[in-house]
């Protein structure tokens, strides 16, 4: 399993059940979640997190132009094996903020990704998260199963 890797990109929306938009850099915060991003607050599913991979897979598959947050995930990873995370499992991004896995894929149900591209890899392969750990991140910085 490939440890190490990078952040691709990160998004937000002011809301759910919005498409994400790509941002250059985002506050992280411990127990709440991403700064501006709907889907902040007091429970496990704080952020989610994608990998380009998958991302890219999909698009050559299914001849699909999507791009960062057309998933609605907050974070997507490059050079990182993700599929082999189970709730417990940690990750970190830059140099002080901590992931931890709550939740591996979800309910199926529509969504504004569905409807709008009429695909969606949340409910099989988006890993969902609470901030252990905040600060900033930027696009780029390091990204470490722990």
């Amino acid at each position: 399993m490939k440890k190490s890797g990078r952040v691709y990109s990160i998004a937000v929306s002011p809301q759910r059940g919005q498409l994400k938009k790509e941002v250059p850099e985002a506050i992280f915060i411990a127990g709440r979640g991403i700064e501006n991003d709907g889907h902040a607050g007091d429970w496990g599913r704080q952020v989610t997190c994608l990998s380009f991979e998958s991302l890219r897979k999909a698009n050559a598959e299914k001849g699909l132009k999507m791009g960062p947050g057309d998933f609605a995930e907050n974070v997507l990873t490059e050079g990182l094996d993700l599929s082999s995370l189970v709730p417990g499992s940690r990750i970190r991004l830059g140099e002080d903020v901590m992931l931890e896995v709550t939740q591996v894929g979800k309910e199926d149900h529509p969504s504004i990704v569905s409807r709008t591209f009429g695909v969606s890899l949340l409910p099989s392969e988006g890993l969902f998260c609470v901030v252990v750990a905040g600060g900033k991140v930027k696009k780029g910085d390091a990204a470490v199963i722990e």
